[in-house]
């Protein structure tokens, strides 16, 4: 199966999985430098459900999101090592600043995001709990984080 679906093929995908009575989760991130958090994070998420998608944020997201010295890694850089990981099934990328539309366009059973977000606080978890799903918050990772490792690097 190819996982880095444009987002018409995905919601095509998504839907078939649904019928057949998968539980598809629904996560998104930049995931600029891949860390030891991120995969944890992920093999998590993966056990929310049956299928993983991953919304990736775009460079130009990322760049309004973190500032104009990222991303480090290219998009196209950056899905290819996600679609590397067993725990992920498909990935999108999106270039609007919050993950909102694909939210709606997707309509997952389950949204999830990292401990460091409230369920008041996730995009799309409205989307999500109004057609039925559910919204979970897995738990961070204290020490694993990109801006630490860029800092570090920084300092070399």
């Amino acid at each position: 199966m190819e996982k880095n679906l444009p987002p018409n093929e995905l919601v095509e995908v998504i839907q078939r999985a649904q019928r057949c009575g998968k539980v598809v989760v629904f996560t998104n991130g930049c995931f600029d430098i891949l860390h030891r958090g991120h995969v944890e994070y992920l093999a998590d998420t993966k056990d929310c459900g049956d299928r993983l998608v991953l919304a990736l944020n775009s460079d130009r997201s990322v760049r309004e999101l973190k500032g104009d010295s990222r991303p480090i890694q290219n998009e196209d850089d950056r899905a290819a090592i996600l679609d590397a990981l067993s725990s992920i099934d498909m990935v999108v990328v999106f270039d609007e600043d919050t993950p909102a539309d694909i939210v709606k366009m997707l309509i997952p059973d389950v949204l999830a995001k990292g401990g460091d977000y409230t369920p008041d606080t996730i995009v799309g978890a409205d989307t999500v709990i109004e057609n039925g799903g559910e919204v979970k918050v897995i738990p961070f990772r204290p020490g694993q984080s990109t801006s630490s490792i860029v800092e570090k690097i920084i300092k070399l």
